[in-house]
């Protein structure tokens, strides 16, 4: 069996060394065969140098592609080099390598063909509220989409199967979110185990604005979510409308009662547009969820 470890980086040469010195130990200890994949992302610093000088074999990437092209990256590279199992961790020291033994022995035990490492299951050293609250509305929402409890969603420590590894990421700013809709989705087992996240030292480089970022994932879950789920995206878009229609008709039939006039032919039409679009987009909904 061989497990490859794989490390997206961009600007981490202070604190990738210990990272990969971490990864090291923790796998010398387990006993597999193993790799260390770092892909320097575009760094402008010493990433590749000191990640290669630390032991890590590093693919480089001539400009900075992003978070969800380094992800790709690190697939295609691992599935090329015959991983059994790959771990997914993050270059900036936030999560400990003694902690890969947790993330991989559920899959080694045919428990589980993907796992996520859950700081909201474990110890959280210090989150920002706004990112905390972020964590966890994102987390709903994918526990809504596949029907499964996730507690963390867009945890960068994860480990899985190489068939996991081949599902195709198709979003051009991350890939935390799509992958679990898409593990689950396609009947890959899922589990969580709680891991240590420690303090951030400094800004976060490989997701360089973060609001943007969650922008970003937010409109990819609902991209996913019209395409794994049309009934209820359709549903509560169609739903919408008809409320807006029904409730402007009721204002109309009340105008009716109490003055004994329809209260303008204009509310009258809108009325008629909010129900008729509502009606539309169900059947959409409808028709999408029978060739799902």
């Amino acid at each position: 069996m061989k497990i490859i470890v794989t490390i997206p980086a961009y600007n981490e040469e202070k604190t990738l060394p210990k990272v990969i010195e971490e990864v090291n130990q923790a796998m010398k200890t387990l006993g597999y065969d193993y790799q260390v994949l770092v892909i320097d992302d575009g760094s402008n610093d010493r990433t590749g140098e000191v990640a290669g000088k630390a032991g890590a074999d590093v693919f480089y990437h001539q400009v900075n592609l992003g978070l969800a092209e380094a992800f790709r990256t690190e697939m295609k590279l691992a599935l090329q080099n015959n991983a059994d199992i790959i771990v997914h961790i993050d270059a900036d020291g936030q999560y400990r390598g003694k902690d890969i033994s947790k993330l991989i022995r559920p899959i080694i035990e045919k428990k589980a063909d993907i796992v996520l490492g859950s700081r909201f299951r474990g110890h959280i050293e210090k989150m920002s509220f706004i990112k905390k609250i972020g964590n966890i509305a994102f987390s709903k929402v994918l526990t809504s989409i596949t029907g499964k409890r996730i507690t963390d969603g867009q945890t960068g420590f994860r480990a899985f199967t190489k068939e996991v590894a081949g599902i195709n990421i198709i979003s051009r700013h991350t890939y935390t979110q799509e992958q679990v809709i898409k593990s689950i989705k396609s009947k890959y087992r899922l589990v969580e185990v709680p891991v240590y996240f420690a303090e951030r030292k400094g800004k976060s480089r490989l997701i360089k604005h973060p609001l943007s970022y969650a922008a970003k994932a937010w409109i990819n879950i609902i991209r996913i979510y019209r395409d794994y789920e049309p009934l209820k995206f359709f549903g509560i878009i169609g739903g919408l409308f008809l409320f807006l229609g029904s409730l402007l008709g009721i204002l109309i039939l009340a105008t009716l009662i109490n003055k004994g006039v329809v209260g303008g032919i204009p509310r009258v039409i809108l009325s008629g547009l909010f129900i008729t679009t509502g009606i539309q987009i169900l059947l959409f909904g409808f028709l999408a969820d029978m060739k799902k």
